[in-house]
């Protein structure tokens, strides 16, 4: 049964063979220029792109907590926007994470990496702007991706 993978490493830049799809936490304000989506944005424009048109076309579709958008960013890799954080982190106000988002948002991409044949690569979600615990995360992608079959790496940049 597969597992999640710790390597160090950039989460950008996938290890492995075949369809891939890189996961990582947006916010619901259609705000974008911090944290990982940055690295996302110098490796490939796209993502972002399409973010923020799904974010202002929101009146017409899925746009919101739990939501997951794909970006195909090269012929077998695919970038997950995962509306998981409800805000940004101000001060006195609490963490903007949503692991009720985060773990919506996973199902949807088990279902893409099922209908793909694709592992899942990603930092640590929802832990770094979003504020969240990666021992809260961390059941999240077992339960809603490794126990699907789903093969699951997580990079540590460093």
């Amino acid at each position: 049964m597969p597992g999640i993978t710790y390597v160090q490493g950039d989460a950008t830049v996938p290890q492995g063979k075949g369809a891939k799809i890189i996961v990582h936490v947006c916010n619901d304000l259609g705000g974008w220029g911090k944290g990982f989506g940055v690295a996302l944005s110098r490796r490939w424009p796209e993502p972002e792109t399409a973010y923020r048109r799904w974010h202002r076309e929101r009146a017409g579709n899925d746009f919101g907590l739990g939501a997951a958008q794909f970006v195909q960013v090269d012929p077998y890799v695919w970038v997950a926007n995962v509306v998981g954080q409800r805000g940004i982190r101000t001060a006195g106000r609490g963490a903007p994470v949503r692991y009720e988002a985060i773990a919506d948002g996973l199902a949807k991409v088990a279902a893409r990496a099922s209908a793909l044949g694709a592992s899942v690569h990603m930092p640590r979600i929802g832990c770094g702007l979003a504020g969240g615990l990666w021992s809260r995360v961390e059941p999240l992608i077992t339960e809603r991706l490794v126990n699907r079959g789903v093969e699951v790496t997580v990079y540590d940049h460093g």
